[in-house]
């Protein structure tokens, strides 16, 4: 990370590594950047659907948080400042990104969910603080998704608005639990173009 003088938080999904997370690297325009995939124990960041109550998916979801914050530390005593340092998750991963980044909002270089939403069993303004000043942020889903419901993220593109994010919201009919070549393109036009000097 000397070398790099931007970041790359990847985080993956449920059932998956941060080998899986790290291959999506090669699609994307992060050349330089260095790139860190914390690893869920067990495979998963928390037990149970993150629609559930939070309570329910606890102590995971706050280690999982912690984790996150951790590793945003260990960018920053790099030298790395915030605006440079962008988050990435699929799944499970872009619902823990989007819910770290609005807990935490900054100015972070940008945020990418590919198919996530805010966590709980409702969005609670009252647990997200600070401010994205500008942060681009794009969001892409299926309708239907089997596991989040699009109203999750249209409620959750709000939310980050209301906390001064760029918000791009893509919903595809029918994609299917995945993550599209369209996704992936809108992902570099908006976020990772923009952070080349």
């Amino acid at each position: 990370m000397t070398e790099a003088t931007k970041a790359l938080i990847m985080i993956h999904g449920r059932g998956a590594s941060p080998a899986d997370i790290l291959s999506l690297a090669r699609h994307l325009d992060v050349e330089g950047y260095a790139l860190l995939a914390p690893k869920a124990s067990n495979g998963s960041w928390y037990p149970y659907s993150f629609l559930a109550p939070l309570q329910q998916n606890e102590p995971a979801f706050s280690a999982a948080l912690e984790q996150l914050s951790q590793t945003v530390a260990q960018v920053e005593a790099a030298g790395i400042t915030k605006d440079n340092i962008y988050f990435l998750g699929f799944s499970q991963g872009a619902c823990l990104a989007l819910e770290f980044t609005a807990r935490n909002a900054a100015k972070y270089g940008g945020v990418v969910a590919f198919t996530g939403g805010l966590i709980g069993d409702a969005v609670y303004p009252e647990h997200y603080n600070g401010n994205f000043d500008g942060t681009p942020i794009f969001i892409g889903t299926s309708d239907p998704d089997m596991h989040v419901p699009v109203t999750r993220v249209h409620e959750t593109t709000a939310l980050l608005k209301s906390k001064g994010a760029d918000v791009t919201e893509k919903v595809y009919p029918n994609m299917g639990h995945t993550i599209s070549q369209d996704e992936i393109n809108w992902a570099n036009d908006l976020v990772f173009s923009k952070g080349k000097n």
